[in-house]
């Protein structure tokens, strides 16, 4: 991967990655010239979300923030009810919006109770509404968070899909994960490609081998197929290269 593609920012451990994340987060939605649009927000799960939440909670409430324009969506949710463990949104709800009183209004969840199918044109229905569109019909997200498996994994697009689908233009789609729960609904890679910012917090021992590998010149990795469709995406790490 060629260096301009990327970012890579890497600290001594999870907390720091978290800390420095939720900060700079907070600063670019206080930065960020809105004219009454919404601020649109993809976040994600995995360990490293659960402190990045907490983070910025604390960090915005110390700042006196409300993020009242922001709107929050997902990268990705598991088809499971919101209040199952596995769900990304219900740790989002308890550790980010409960903690700072963040209206239903804009909180925009993926339905994983319902057929995932159904789940998944809702969903696009929904980030559609609110989020500007670009020329391809993708919506343009200000900012999306994604996380990094072992497998070089993000969102919940796994290796081994074809180019056919990895092409595909949905919005957001079905997948069957090769990791537990199976059934999930993630955005497109063509979604992630048209936010203007995308940041990864890349996190946890084991990683060392994806994260090298995406950014390699002949990554074959998720990520690196992001990194690819990007002009810039932003790599925060604990992972020591």
């Amino acid at each position: 991967m060629k260096p301009e593609k990327y970012e890579l920012a890497v600290f001594p451990n999870a907390e720091n990655l978290a800390q420095a994340a939720a900060g700079d987060w907070l600063k670019e939605i206080e930065q960020a010239p809105t004219g009454g649009a919404p601020y649109c927000v993809a976040l994600s799960g995995g360990r490293i979300a659960r402190q990045f939440f907490s983070l910025t909670a604390s960090q915005a409430k110390i700042r006196g923030m409300t993020l009242e324009h922001v709107h929050f969506f997902w990268g990705d949710e598991r088809c499971v009810p919101p209040d199952d463990p596995e769900s990304n949104v219900g740790m989002a709800r308890e550790l980010l919006f409960a903690p700072l009183g963040i209206p239903a209004r804009q909180i925009h969840r993926i339905r994983g109770e319902a057929p995932p199918a159904v789940a998944a044109t809702e969903a696009a229905a929904e980030i559609c509404r609110i989020a500007p569109l670009d020329a391809a019909g993708q919506p343009v997200l200000n900012l999306i968070f994604l996380g990094m498996g072992e497998d070089g994994h993000v969102a919940s697009l796994f290796p081994g899909e074809s180019e056919a689908v990895m092409a595909s233009r949905p919005v957001y789609r079905e997948v069957t994960a090769i990791k537990p729960p199976p059934l999930r609904i993630t955005l497109g890679y063509p979604a992630i490609a048209a936010a203007r910012q995308a940041w990864v917090l890349a996190s946890g021992a084991g990683k060392e081998k994806a994260l090298r590998e995406s950014l390699s010149p002949e990554g074959k990795t998720p990520l690196a197929r992001v990194l690819a469709s990007r002009a810039r995406t932003r790599i925060l790490t604990d992972i020591v290269l």
